[in-house]
């Protein structure tokens, strides 16, 4: 029995593109899994906002509420965009076009969001990864397959 698909194999270039959106998730991950531990630093920052006011000041207990609070939805956005993400990077793998621009837009702002505040390690090397993966998504093998992938549905 020979069973045949018109789905072509996506080339090298988009597989490693593929790839490095996945470790980009996973670094994003791991900087949502490193927020837990900046909780002692978020209530200090608190701290030290709620002194400078000059109408409230917070109480201990509302310090550590917003503390807990802003993890929560810190770590909840990452892992919301990294669902995301993962969901852009396997409808690029299977050659949709939007899927490559929505990744350029996204990795775009990633950029400027690096360049315009103070980023960590983990930050610069999740950038650095996704405009990896960005350049490969564009190279000719890539753009030959995304086109070969878009005519094949239209006929």
């Amino acid at each position: 029995m020979d069973i045949r698909t018109d789905h072509p194999t996506p080339p090298g270039t988009l597989v490693a593109a593929f790839f490095g959106y996945l470790v980009s998730t996973i670094s994003a991950l791991v900087g949502a899994g490193l927020l837990l531990g900046y909780r002692d630093e978020l209530a200090q920052a608190l701290r030290t906002a709620s002194a400078g006011a000059s109408s409230a000041h917070l109480t201990e207990d509302q310090i550590q509420r917003s503390a807990t609070i802003g993890q929560a939805v810190g770590i909840g956005v990452l892992v919301v965009l990294a669902v995301l993400y993962l969901f852009l990077s396997f409808r690029l793998k299977a050659g949709r076009n939007w899927a490559r621009i929505v990744l350029t837009i996204v990795t775009l702002l990633q950029v400027a969001s690096l360049v315009a505040t103070s980023g960590t390690a983990v930050n610069y090397v999740s950038t650095a990864v996704s405009v990896l993966a960005l350049v490969l998504s564009y190279l000719p093998a890539s753009n030959t397959y995304i086109a070969r992938v878009k005519h094949g549905r239209a006929g």
